[in-house]
């Protein structure tokens, strides 16, 4: 195996993240009919909000409570409360992606594996016990909980000295956001895998090492090296 560690981001990597399906289940709770329209406007705000999360800007929590903050004026609830229902919903909805477990059995015992995720810790702990993940993964980096998020290069550095310090050439990045994975994987000196499902543009000045359109074409690739 060329790699020592393969770290994997978590949403739409390994696991699936369908955001209206858990907007719709939690807002059947507060009798609301969460429609096409209002996940558009959802997204209007919540964006922008994970734009500023990842330039360090504002902390997780400012994200969480401020993308329900009118939800919340219009149901006389706590944003904070809309907030964690939606994670419960989160967690109830979550599977692995397609190849998702093929592909962690496969690696199991050839290479140590982390996850590093922008999202939230309550989300990820439930997600790798309900999956069954939990035992293949060595290491779990939660930017909510380092202070920092993807891109930026210190979570990787952080994670890097979980590992024990390993050649970072021989450390591999796997990720579907070329914008944070990969980008922060390069500035790293790591290598990176760029999970390219939707077949969109490679943004200007990132090149990943390797580019694949799913998880069983990494397994694929993976397995040969």
């Amino acid at each position: 195996m060329k790699w020592d560690w393969i770290f994997f981001d978590a949403d739409e990597t390994l696991f699936t993240f369908d955001s209206f399906s858990g907007l719709q289940r939690m807002f059947l709770d507060y009798s609301v009919t969460f429609t096409a329209e209002d996940f558009q406007d959802y997204q209007a705000v919540n964006k922008p909000l994970w734009v500023d999360y990842q330039n360090g800007a504002i902390t997780s929590l400012q994200l969480q409570r401020q993308r329900f903050v009118g939800w919340g004026e219009q149901l006389s609830v706590p944003p904070e409360e809309l907030n964690d229902a939606f994670m419960n919903a989160m967690a109830e909805i979550c599977a692995p992606l397609p190849g998702a477990a093929s592909l962690i059995n496969a690696l199991k015992g050839k290479v140590k594996m982390g996850i590093i995720t922008n999202g939230f810790t309550s989300l990820q702990q439930i997600r790798l016990e309900r999956t069954g993940f939990r035992d293949h993964f060595d290491l779990l980096i939660i930017s909510e909980e380092v202070g920092v998020a993807k891109p930026d290069r210190r979570i990787f550095d952080h994670a890097r000295e979980l590992a024990g310090n390993p050649d970072p050439s021989r450390i591999l990045m796997v990720g579907d956001t070329a914008a944070s994975d990969i980008l922060g994987g390069m500035n790293a000196g790591w290598s990176t895998c760029w999970l390219n499902a939707h077949q969109q543009p490679l943004p200007e000045g990132i090149k990943p090492d390797y580019t694949v359109s799913s998880l069983s074409e990494l397994e694929l690739l993976l397995c040969k090296q």
